[in-house]
């Protein structure tokens, strides 16, 4: 089992003990001995373009609370968990229908805050996409000053998976029955150690949403450059300029597999984001998965259409990361793995 591979069933194991019943053993034996009580709930937004059967796995129990960010098309307002918006989102991009986003309100969160406070939680660390590209943390902020408990909130200073990362490294920590400090200091290692690479096939979107300058767009538009992005400080930054998207998509490959090599691809963790190009994210992810025979599978999602409205039709993102534990003989057993830096 790899290393990543072997992390998720830890943390299926942990939370399948926070069950009322006793869970048996493979054998038939006693009940696994429960893991201390998680004291610190997560909150996140939906730009962490976390797995949907992630979510749904470890949300139970108050655990994790995603937040959803809307988006505007034309004059109707959609929530990102709208199971029609993917459809809705890309319709809107192909006829040029302006589509725009905005912060979730902060009555958002005092509800999410207060679920956790209702679940008997002591605290809640709040993860949320870069202030330089969103007005979600100040939502949360403004949320977290009237909580009737003590909320953390965090700047991710970036998104997509980089920042559900940092999301999945403070459940791991909050099942091991850490405090906030400790949480907060996972997530922040695991989103420091996590790189965000991608290419989009025209910038205009990113510089309608001022994601991007419009000299920087009117560049790319005029000499057809297909440029390399990636997220610095919480900022979209260029990184390269190719000529052809061809050239870009292997170029991105290409940046992901020099940072998979520096990490070494059995310590190391990818997620393919996509929108409207599924069969090109799959063909991408099992490039690199092929280059690198001991690198445990890509992660594929959709990118969160709060991100897709800004980034367009086409867009591939791949998220470099450290493994989400560390590798050591407690995550074959029962026993819990010690929390560690990075993880």
């Amino acid at each position: 089992m790899s290393e990543t591979a072997a992390a998720r069933t830890w943390l299926r194991q942990q939370v399948q003990r926070l069950c009322p019943k006793s869970v048996a053993s493979p054998a038939g034996g006693p009940g696994l001995p429960r893991p201390p009580r998680p004291r610190i709930a997560i909150v996140t937004d939906s730009a962490a373009a976390l797995p949907p059967e992630w979510i749904q796995e470890f949300a139970g129990h108050g655990l994790l609370t995603v937040v959803p960010m809307p988006v505007i098309i034309g004059e109707n307002v959609y929530s990102d968990d709208d199971a029609e918006l993917e459809t809705h989102v890309s319709l809107a991009l192909a006829s040029g229908t302006p589509v725009k986003t905005s912060r979730p309100s902060p009555g958002q969160f005092d509800r999410a805050y207060k679920g956790a406070a209702d679940a008997g939680y002591d605290a809640v660390v709040s993860l949320h996409i870069s202030t330089k590209l969103s007005g979600t943390f100040d939502a949360a902020l403004m949320a977290s000053r009237r909580a009737p408990l003590s909320v953390h909130v965090i700047d991710s200073c970036t998104a997509g998976m980089g920042q559900g990362r940092g999301v999945q490294a403070a459940i791991a920590a909050t099942l091991l029955g850490a405090g906030a400090e400790e949480v907060m200091a996972a997530a922040t290692a695991a989103m420091a150690s996590t790189k965000v690479y991608f290419y989009v096939p025209s910038l205009e979107q990113l510089r309608r949403g001022g994601r991007i300058s419009l000299a920087s767009s009117w560049l790319g538009t005029v000499l057809d450059i297909k440029p390399i992005l990636g997220i610095r400080d919480g900022a979209v930054v260029p990184l390269e300029k190719v000529r052809s998207a061809p050239k870009a998509i292997a170029r991105l490959q290409a940046l992901a597999e020099a940072d998979i090599a520096s990490r070494g691809a059995a310590a190391t963790q990818i997620s393919v984001h996509h929108f409207g190009n599924e069969e090109q994210a799959k063909a991408l992810g099992g490039s690199l998965e092929a280059a690198f025979p001991s690198l445990d599978a890509a992660t594929l999602t959709r990118l969160p259409a709060v991100l897709a409205a800004h980034a367009g039709l086409g867009v591939l993102v791949v998220v470099v990361s450290d493994a989400l534990l560390p590798q050591g003989p407690s995550l074959q057993g029962d026993v819990p793995p010690q929390a560690a830096p990075g993880t």
